[in-house]
């Protein structure tokens, strides 16, 4: 994995729906919307209703979330979203 990339997982009750190496994500935070970056700090935080936006090498995907939590450590972030 390269030194600005990190490793993602969207994953929904339904399906995973997006898994692989990402350069920024962007959350709608219940405390209002905040980026992460490659090695950003250890953080868990929940999710209000709007626009999650990641980027890939290949393009930037949007996706609408009613709610979820997100948790990084270690270059790995998982995103739970419905």
């Amino acid at each position: 994995m390269s030194n600005d990339r990190f490793h993602l997982a969207i994953i929904s009750p339904e399906k995973i729906v997006f898994e692989g190496e990402a350069t920024l994500l962007t959350l709608p935070g219940k405390s209002g919307s905040f980026t992460i970056l490659a090695h950003h700090a250890p953080i868990v935080a929940s999710l209000k209703a709007g626009a999650l936006v990641y980027k890939t090498d290949e393009a930037e995907h949007t996706l609408e979330v009613k709610s979820g939590f997100i948790e990084m450590s270690h270059n790995d972030v998982s995103v739970c979203i419905a």
